[in-house]
């Protein structure tokens, strides 16, 4: 999958991504608030870099303008169930790109993608600190289906989480208006 939103380029990801990787996935706060461990040095970097070239389910975002890599996206299987027409978003962006509309373009464009496709759901959930998150997945459309818990290996802790959902029908009639 490559998409392409006004802003953003939506591609797998290449081993030229490590600088720009490293730089937002050390920034304090960006690792946290999605259930992983910053990164510490660009070895944890080069590590995590190579695991999604290998993904075809994690999407670098990079930017048109100056063809840095900002975030990336996840397009999961559905975790809960395994049900095929169900997937699950995962994201985070570089602080400095946080606030400007992109991550909602990319989300858009990825619903709009996987709804054209035999995907029925989409989830997105998010720790239930996470304003940030929760705002965006608002914003998107999203509704709130449950509470829940998440564990995060790399943080050895339990969190409670937030899971929204989003149905091709919905995003169908929404599309009409």
């Amino acid at each position: 999958m490559r998409l392409e939103t006004d802003r953003t380029v939506l591609r797998h990801f290449e081993g030229k991504d490590l600088e720009d990787l490293y730089d937002y996935c050390s920034q304090d706060g960006v690792g946290e608030m999605a259930g992983w461990k910053r990164h510490s040095n660009r070895l944890v970097s080069k590590e995590v870099l190579h695991i999604n070239i290998n993904n075809n389910n994690i999407f670098a975002i990079e930017n048109k303008e100056n063809g840095k890599v900002i975030g990336h996206i996840a397009v999961n299987d559905d975790s809960e169930n395994g049900r095929e027409d169900t997937k699950e978003l995962g994201f985070v962006l570089n602080c400095d790109y946080q606030n400007q509309g992109i991550m909602t373009e990319v989300i858009y464009q990825v619903l709009d993608y996987l709804f054209s496709k035999e995907i029925e759901y989409v989830y997105a959930c998010y720790i239930q600190n996470n304003k940030s998150s929760k705002r965006l997945i608002e914003k998107c459309g999203f509704t709130l289906e449950q509470e829940g818990t998440f564990y995060s290996e790399s943080l050895n802790e339990t969190f409670k989480s937030f899971e929204y959902v989003y149905s091709k029908i919905v995003w169908q009639l929404q599309k009409k208006h």
